[in-house]
């Protein structure tokens, strides 16, 4: 494979597995809400930056522009006693990526479905399954939680190219999270790890390599962190900080030079009520410390509509 070509598709690695899907921060993720607690969440996200890659690379001024759309779905349930919710998550990308590679200038525009992610998560401490009259009376104090989180290989996938929307294999991030309440302030912080099967097609059948060519990478370790305050019911404003580490890759066996990712970000959200079923989220945030991967600003406007109810 030319030199450009392989620089091209060590570099698109970052572009396809990680610029696509930036890492989540997401306060009061394990705060419990009644029982037959249901909402529908429409968010869209913008982001924009430079991407940066291991300097060994022939590559400079990257940068990627990506909107994502996303569907959710959330509703929580009794489980053995305890408060627990699922939820799922149906992305779309549309974005632009540019990038001199060896003194050329390649451009992509990609379009199309993400994969489908869905989302356990149960308290083990401090969050009883409480119906709507219960829940008024009770005030928190600390909630232990566990989750586990599955993204799906569902998304648009073409092994033949480089950056796809979706990413043709699984991802499992089992997480442990604790939030702690002191009047109007919540602390949360959650630590988990993702693990990833093999892409067994990734950049395959095509002019630069015939064959098929098999992606693996190493689990990712993150932490996640939030301090929170509620400015009054159903109103408050939450500053945001994650770390992530690990996650070398590997081609055919073979380690991608600059894979390890030990990144961050930082930023803010805000939850405002429209009316008793309506809210809406807003989000910003930006690349803390940027190893490699996508140094992107991010804003996000979540609309959201909920309501009390057991399904028929």
């Amino acid at each position: 494979m030319p030199r450009s070509s392989g620089a091209l598709l060590a570099a698109c690695v970052f572009v396809s597995a990680d610029v696509c899907r930036a890492q989540d921060l997401t306060p009061r993720a394990y705060v419990i809400t009644p029982i037959h607690t249901n909402a529908v969440i429409l968010t869209y996200s913008f982001k924009s930056g430079s991407i940066v890659f291991d300097p060994t690379l022939p590559i400079t001024d990257a940068t990627g522009k990506l909107s994502v759309p996303v569907f959710s779905a959330y509703h929580t349930f009794n489980f053995f006693g305890r408060s627990a919710n699922l939820a799922f998550n149906l992305p779309y990308a549309a974005g632009n990526f540019q990038a001199n590679v060896n003194g050329t200038q390649r451009n992509v525009y990609r379009s199309g479905m993400m994969d489908l992610a869905f989302r356990f998560s149960v308290n083990l401490k401090g969050g009883p399954a409480m119906t709507a009259e219960e829940f008024s009376a009770w005030h928190q104090k600390t909630i232990l939680g566990i989750s586990i989180k599955v993204v799906a290989p569902t998304g648009q996938y073409d092994p033949t190219v480089l950056i796809n929307p979706g990413t043709n294999r699984w991802g499992l991030k089992p997480e442990f999270g604790i939030s702690q309440r002191w009047g109007k302030w919540i602390f949360d912080a959650y630590t988990g790890v993702w693990f990833y099967t093999k892409n067994p097609e990734f950049f395959s059948f095509n002019e630069y390599s015939p064959g098929m060519n098999t992606l693996s990478q190493a689990p990712v370790a993150t932490l996640e962190t939030h301090i929170s305050y509620d400015v009054k019911p159903r109103l408050w404003t939450s500053f945001d900080w994650n770390y992530w580490y690990g996650g070398r890759r590997s081609v055919n066996k073979i380690e991608t030079a600059g894979s390890l990712q030990a990144n961050s970000r930082i930023g803010a959200t805000a939850s405002v009520p429209l009316n008793k079923h309506q809210s809406v989220k807003f989000s910003y945030s930006y690349g803390d410390i940027v190893r490699v991967g996508g140094n992107y600003h991010s804003i996000a406007v979540a609309w959201q509509y909920g309501w009390l109810g057991r399904p028929n």
